[in-house]
């Protein structure tokens, strides 16, 4: 019975702790899930910075229209979290996006800004097989 207690106990506490811990909304690991700028959008810093395949935008509009045509060129067909994590007002997300065209290695940095976590920097890089 104490051994029942003791599991139950830990692993509501590895939940709560994982909870805790995560840095980057769920919504933004679903916008890269299915490849939805528009969701993407609504986590965009007034200043986000778009480094795609090494061809840099700073400009918010630009960096919409940016992450909308590579998504509309590159069908996504998956999207796996590598790594997250945060410290003090910022995040970070490493994750990997399948697309048809092949794979590519996602960096997203965040900063808490008006009480929540924002976009402020993107880059996308070809993984090479």
């Amino acid at each position: 019975m104490k051994k029942r207690l003791f599991l139950s106990t830990a692993g509501l506490l590895f939940v709560y702790v994982a909870l805790i811990a995560q840095s980057v909304p769920v919504e933004i690991i679903s916008a890269f899930k299915k490849g939805n700028s528009d969701e993407l959008r609504r986590y965009f810093s007034d200043n986000v910075e778009l480094i795609i395949l090494d061809k840099q935008s700073n400009e918010g509009r630009l960096a919409e229209s940016n992450i909308k045509g590579f998504f509309s060129n590159h069908k996504v067909n998956d999207f796996v979290v590598n790594h997250q994590g945060k410290r003090d007002d910022s995040g970070f997300m490493i994750g990997t996006l399948s697309t048809m065209q092949g794979c590519y290695r996602v960096n997203c940095y965040l900063r808490k800004e008006r009480n929540e976590y924002l976009i402020h920097q993107i880059r996308i890089d070809k993984i090479n097989d």
